[in-house]
């Protein structure tokens, strides 16, 4: 099943297009990430596809209609997006900053329902963040900080979770946490994962379906098996790799490469 595709889709800044005549379509329920070198338009497409962008051209469609002419809450009650870089969240306390994910249920003044803070003390809990709850977000590690953005994407309740390159700046330790976390959260709930990711093993450890990208086109897009491949990435990295085996999960990994 697909909710979420989109249909020759172009985007640019000013004259310039990034993203050329994109066709794609993300599996329901399942991991994707997206992978390519830097400046090929991984994090473009990821924005265009959750409306923080707009698009020259072209559709993208959720649930059979254009995100273009959706509700702005409305879209938020289906979709919730973590960027590269979060605003920053100084002053905050990480229970005042996982409240902000309940804004489009908001009616009237804003306040808080039983039911928000029911959600959110839920978000905490499945997130290990629930500790934290009444200390300052500035005051927390790179992954404890990481968790709760994802906390704060939880309390929306979207079906469907947007992450632009969730692992940067955190070290091996934090960021198989927090993919572990979004495996869970996939695995447990059904919630649909699309995510920017550098490095490849980790893309292919955690994924269900790979994009793979060059020069704002899709080269390949499937399954790991079919994606890790060394014509594939010879083709978007300029590399020569060598595919081998994992051997804790099975799944196809790079082992070496050289520049060609």
């Amino acid at each position: 099943m697909v909710r979420l595709h989109t249909e020759d889709l172009n985007i640019g800044y000013g004259e310039r297009v990034i993203v050329k005549d994109l066709s794609v379509q993300i599996p329901d329920k399942k991991i994707t990430t997206i992978i390519g070198s830097n400046g090929c338009g991984k994090s473009t497409l990821l924005k265009a596809i959750t409306r923080l962008i707009s698009h020259q051209s072209g559709t993208v469609l959720l649930d059979g209609s254009s995100i273009a002419k959706e509700n702005t809450k409305e879209l938020a009650k289906k979709i919730a997006i973590l960027p590269q870089s979060p605003e920053s969240a100084n002053g905050l306390t990480v229970g005042e900053l996982v409240s902000y994910g309940r804004f489009p249920y908001q009616k009237g003044f804003g306040r808080l329902t039983k039911k928000d803070y029911e959600v959110i003390d839920w978000a905490l809990e499945v997130t290990g963040t629930i500790d934290y709850k009444y200390r300052p977000v500035d005051a927390l590690s790179g992954g404890q900080r990481q968790r709760v953005w994802i906390a704060m994407a939880l309390a929306q309740e979207t079906d469907i979770i947007f992450l632009d390159e969730p692992t940067t700046y955190l070290d091996m330790a934090h960021q198989l946490e927090v993919l572990e976390l979004l495996q869970k959260l996939n695995e447990e709930q059904d919630r649909t994962v699309i995510m920017v990711l550098h490095d490849l093993n980790q893309a292919a450890r955690f994924a269900d379906y790979i994009i793979a990208m060059k020069d704002g086109e899709i080269i390949k897009a499937g399954t790991c098996e079919e994606v890790m491949q060394q014509d594939v990435l010879k083709e978007v990295f300029q590399i020569d790799a060598e595919i081998g085996r994992d051997p804790r999960t099975n799944k196809p990994m790079c082992i070496t490469y050289n520049l060609l």
